[in-house]
């Protein structure tokens, strides 16, 4: 599983009697150095994530009012203020997905200051983010990066069956399992908290798009991607459609932009997003 954050990996001999995740939290909590940490139980792996600074209001107001001033509620931003409040929202949050039968680590042990959960890979193994093997894959070509970008969107599609949503649903943060199963990562904040589900199950499909369009278009497969992504939010229902199509029209500016990297990197991101979209 891959942690936005620094980690640190620590091997824990295993133990005969059954392991104290509790304790071993605490234990941890009151040393561990970053935010995130791996270690080894017994035969299995296991992350440590602990409270990190909680963090201002200020960036929030002023997305809130770019959110207004376009007319683009769903860009409306879901304060993420750190520190335990954040911890008591991701264990929450891995809790009821897990409920409702999706694949996100299993939390072990929680205290108000940080939470103990399973790694969703095999110990010692990495468990890539969806997008870094879009990314690995354009030199393949288009067929590879399709495959693998559809996945994502099913396992999105997934998660909005449940009646739920992610926090961020970048690619970054879905995880492909060593069964071939995508996985969700990342659950510091919470969207439905603030936002109407329709607008909820819009921003994953706004971020989805903004973090893969790029791939799309570097390996030639974006004309190819357009109709299927038409085809994904036209199964989705009116409400969501409702949602996308608001979106597309306050966006028309972003034709504009350049292809090119000229203005950075995340322009171009914007441009392919939008080109995508469009469809």
């Amino acid at each position: 599983m891959n942690l936005p954050s620094l980690s640190e990996h620590v091997d824990v001999p295993a133990a005969a009697a059954p392991i104290d995740y509790a304790a071993f939290l605490a234990r941890q909590l009151q040393t561990q150095q970053f935010n995130a940490a791996c270690y080894r139980l017994g035969d299995e792996q296991v992350w440590v994530k602990k409270a990190n600074t909680p963090h201002g209001m200020g960036r929030y107001r002023v997305l809130g009012a770019l959110a207004l001033l376009f007319g683009l509620p769903v860009l409306q931003p879901v304060p993420n203020l750190g520190g335990n409040i954040a911890i008591a929202t991701e264990v929450q949050r891995l809790r009821d997905l897990a409920a409702r039968g999706l694949r996100v680590p299993t939390v072990l042990a929680a205290q108000d200051n940080g939470f103990l959960m399973r790694h969703l890979g095999r110990p010692a193994e990495q468990t890539p983010s969806l997008g870094n093997e879009i990314e690995a894959a354009v030199p393949a070509g288009p067929e590879a990066v399709l495959r693998l970008w559809v996945q994502g969107l099913r396992a999105i599609e997934l998660v909005h069956n449940q009646g739920a949503c992610l926090s961020q649903a970048f690619a970054r943060n879905l995880v492909r399992c060593p069964d071939g199963v995508v996985g969700y990562v990342d659950f510091e904040d919470d969207p439905m908290a603030v936002l109407p589900l329709p607008l909820c199950h819009g921003r994953d499909a706004l971020c989805y798009a903004h973090s893969t369009a790029i791939y799309l278009r570097q390996c030639g497969a974006l004309e190819d991607a357009r109709p299927l992504w038409a085809q994904w939010i036209a199964a989705r229902g009116p409400a969501l459609q409702a949602v996308m199509e608001q979106s597309v029209r306050r966006l028309r500016l972003a034709r504009h932009l350049p292809q090119s990297r000229k203005l950075g990197r995340d322009v171009q991101r914007v441009r392919a997003a939008y080109d995508l979209l469009r469809a």
